[in-house]
């Protein structure tokens, strides 16, 4: 049924959940994950065919493009989304208002994005900049327009219909993009498909959720829900500028083609990142928010959450390490390989990135944006330094970059966002430790007996390397499981993980109460650093 989010009194209608909330965030996360896969799927369709229908130099011109306008795209994503998910109370009012900040501030910066064409067409030195800019701008206002939406959607645990609404629309930009691209659209396929995704976004998001903004209003909590919300988005564009100063400076100093096989390998690095901890995140973020900060049961949630975390993708962080650049020939061909051979350097950092960016729940989920972002802004420091270290390598100097940066913090991060509620590196240490240690043994042995054996699998083309992924694959994965059990005594954390799979199977079967003001969340805390945002008067 479509979401009617406020009562007649304006007030958010939340759902009294009790000793059923762990099975709707095991179900919410199920759903997402599901829901993430399918978009893979789309997603995967969409690279075959486009890697052999475009040139390398078509998606480096967009990645240039792109890589200035996602975080404007993202103003309100980042930020208002979560204050919504994550604010005690929330009422229409207070909704409206955000709505007009998200969607006018997205009008004004898709107009100044337009503008800056010319300017970034002079620092790529390249003419086409100008007009991609143009149509890509158009993006960051649709983007905006379902921010608020969205975020009442999940507010309201339907993660069912945001995932819906993920796959419809990723499925229609992958059509939309093939079919140009077979007509000889060049790169405008892929801008095409950029501009579709927010547009049918915004409006499955409007058709689900039956709430229109009303003009806004002084509203009580406006001024710290945007306090709170530029925190995160201030926070976000650090992040953001660091995970992309790499397309600028490959982009800048070596050229759109080679931009092409950097990013190809780069998508992949974050190939784990967008199909486990994306997905789970506000699922995680909004059971958080709803236990006592600082409380056992907040640490044994996250922990055991963060144990799964650190079982599946530090394996998915191996074996892509280990197959990477047979499949990138597989799937996208012979003249992509070079971005194979970068992505071997990404690889030995794809584990250790899941881990490291699961620290931010905390942050969000106690309410410490302004925690998250000072942090953010040592990481780019740390961050930046490395990838002027590894420019002269090129590419692959990059590359070795981001992998080695995210061994460096990962201790300090997790120290630093639980200091508020004395959370401790210790248990963090104790449960990725031998996940660590079990995933460099097995990689390592299995690069071993792979080479040993090299002429077995010596086969050229598709099948040659269809052969070397399943058998390298089939290898790590026995080496791999067992050197878990021998490290925890005993097979526990298989059985821990297997047991969810019945929960996450289930129907909807949990307790649902009367609607009822939003008043479900534990509001207050023996932490003054861990306060949700407070109301007040603008």
């Amino acid at each position: 049924m479509n979401l009617k989010p406020f009562d007649i009194n304006g007030k958010f209608q939340a759902i009294e959940l009790g000793s059923a909330l762990r099975h709707h965030a095991v179900r919410g996360a199920w759903v997402t994950v599901l829901a993430q896969g399918l978009v893979f799927a789309a997603q995967l369709v969409s690279t075959v065919f486009l890697a052999r229908l475009l040139m390398p130099s078509d998606f480096g011109l967009v990645a240039m493009v792109t890589t200035f306008s996602l975080v404007l795209m993202s103003f309100g994503q980042n930020g208002y989304a979560e204050a919504v998910m994550q604010r005690e109370e929330m009422d229409r009012y207070l909704a409206s208002n955000l709505f007009w900040i998200t969607s006018g501030a997205g009008f004004f910066l898709a107009i100044g994005f337009a503008a800056a064409g010319p300017l970034m067409a002079r620092f790529y030195g390249d003419r086409h900049v100008v007009k991609v800019a143009a149509a890509i701008s158009i993006t960051i206002f649709l983007s905006s327009i379902s921010v608020v939406h969205v975020a009442l959607l999940k507010r309201a645990l339907r993660f069912s219909v945001t995932s819906a609404i993920e796959i419809i629309s990723t499925v229609i930009s992958v059509v939309v993009s093939i079919l140009l691209a077979l007509a000889g659209w060049g790169y405008w396929a892929l801008v095409a498909a950029l501009i579709v995704r927010p547009i049918v976004q915004s409006l499955g998001a409007w058709s689900q959720c039956r709430w229109l903004p009303s003009l806004p209003r002084r509203v009580a909590g406006t001024t710290s829900v945007v306090r709170f919300a530029m925190n995160v988005y201030g926070r976000f564009s650090f992040n953001y500028t660091t995970r992309n100063t790499d397309n600028l400076l490959v982009g800048w100093r070596f050229g759109s083609a080679q931009l092409g096989f950097y990013k190809k390998a780069y998508d992949i690095f974050l190939l784990p990142a967008n199909q486990l901890l994306i997905p789970v995140s506000d699922v995680v973020l909004s059971t958080l928010s709803r236990l006592e900060r600082g409380s056992a049961e907040y640490r044994r949630y996250f922990l055991h959450g963060l144990s799964i975390l650190a079982f599946v993708g530090l394996g998915a962080g191996a074996v892509l390490t280990l197959v990477g650049r047979d499949m990138i020939r597989l799937l996208l061909g012979e003249k992509w390989g070079p971005a194979g051979y970068i992505f071997t350097f990404f690889g030995p950092g794809i584990g250790i990135m899941l881990i490291y960016s699961a620290s931010g729940l905390i942050h969000l989920s106690l309410g410490r944006a302004d925690r998250w972002f000072r942090w953010v802004v040592l990481e780019f420091g740390v961050t930046f330094l490395l990838f002027c270290l590894g420019l002269r390598w090129g590419p692959i100097g990059i590359a070795s970059a981001w992998s080695i940066s995210f061994w460096i913090l990962f201790i300090p991060a997790f120290w630093y966002a639980g200091k508020p509620i004395h959370f401790g590196v210790g248990p963090v240490l104790a449960i990725v430790g031998k996940y660590i240690l079990a995933s460099a043994l097995a990689g390592g042995a299995s690069a071993a007996i792979i080479h040993e054996t090299s002429f077995l699998l010596s086969a050229p083309g598709v099948l040659g390397a269809l052969e070397r992924i399943v058998t390298t694959s089939l290898l790590f994965a026995i080496l791999y499981v067992g050197a878990i059990i021998i490290f925890h005594g005993g097979p526990e954390p298989l059985y821990r993980f297997a047991r969810l799979l019945p929960e996450m199977l289930q129907g909807k079967r949990s307790r649902q109460g009367s609607p009822t003001p939003d008043a479900h969340r534990i509001s207050e805390t023996a932490d003054p650093d861990a306060q949700a945002v407070p109301e007040e008067v603008p």
